[in-house]
């Protein structure tokens, strides 16, 4: 058995990546509270002072309506590390992007996409609605993606967002329909 074969047996779903080796793959898991040092420092880099710590994380995890799954890469060897994250709140019907960070070293290779695409599968398996999330009007590649995986904007939140000595930029509200 290949470890592919060990993957699909636990139910981890998983990608092979172009820009990768050909024995790394993607493994998408829920988050673990070991995880949190790790997801801590990939959430730091993507979000310089506005970083979430490790004990914020946790807490968040423990909450019943939050779920985190975690990007890992896999290869031959059973070593698997974490490179990306989302974090989604559940409220009845909708659900809400808290944050999404992936590491440095494997950003514009679709982990993000595939994350959201992951949180939107099982949020759409749970009967969800709605998914919302808010993103820096000024981050064009944020806007992008979401645009591609058919979030709309439905409001904006000026001065939402702080950036150094700027006072505040807006944010926009984005939904998707996932039924």
């Amino acid at each position: 058995m290949s470890l592919w074969d060990d993957l699909w047996d636990i139910g981890a779903w998983t990608a092979p990546w172009n820009s990768w080796s050909s024995r790394s793959l993607l493994v998408f898991e829920e988050a673990w509270s070991e995880d949190t040092e790790r997801l801590a420092t990939i959430h730091a880099a993507g979000f310089p002072g506005a970083a979430w710590s490790a004990s914020d994380l946790a807490a968040l995890l423990r909450e019943e309506s939050v779920f985190g799954v975690v990007a890992r890469r896999a290869n031959a060897f059973g070593t698997r590390s974490a490179v990306g994250f989302v974090l989604v709140r559940v409220a009845a019907d909708e659900a809400e992007i808290l944050t999404i960070a992936v590491a440095a070293s494997h950003r514009r290779r679709g982990v993000g996409r595939a994350l959201i695409e992951e949180a939107m599968r099982r949020l759409y398996r749970d009967r969800v609605a709605s998914l919302f999330l808010e993103v820096d009007a000024g981050n064009a590649a944020a806007l992008a993606l979401y645009r591609r995986l058919r979030f709309e904007k439905v409001g904006e939140r000026k001065g939402y967002y702080a950036h150094g000595t700027v006072p505040g930029a807006t944010a926009l509200v984005m939904r998707a329909d996932l039924r």
